[in-house]
């Protein structure tokens, strides 16, 4: 079973950056698109970015502009870059691919 594990988060002031990480298990990484999810509470679990085996990427109208997503095959590692940090970014991230989703790391905006 393949296992995905996320890392980066914490808390941040408004305007901050944060790099979240998510490392996957499993040969076939290269092959998969992989997403990151976030989930405030009391909120339903949305989609923030993906990024194709071809690197075509996709985002929420919400993080357009302030959030880079990006994959390193060798590594078995999805990345987001989250800059211009906002308060209602504030959510428990989770990576998704593979048919697997990770534990979730939380992201704190706040001053």
């Amino acid at each position: 079973q393949v296992q995905l594990v996320e890392s980066g988060g914490g808390l941040v002031q408004p305007g901050g950056s944060l790099r979240l990480s998510c490392q996957a298990s499993g040969r076939l990484f290269r092959l998969f698109t992989m997403n990151w999810y976030r989930q405030a509470p009391g909120k339903q679990r949305e989609l923030v970015a993906a990024i194709t085996s071809g690197l075509s990427t996709n985002y929420a109208d919400s993080v357009k502009g302030r959030f880079t997503i990006s994959r390193d095959n060798a590594k078995n590692t999805v990345y987001l870059q989250m800059n211009s940090l906002k308060p209602e970014d504030s959510a428990v991230y989770y990576c998704k691919g593979m048919d697997s989703w990770g534990q979730g790391t939380q992201v704190t905006v706040s001053s």
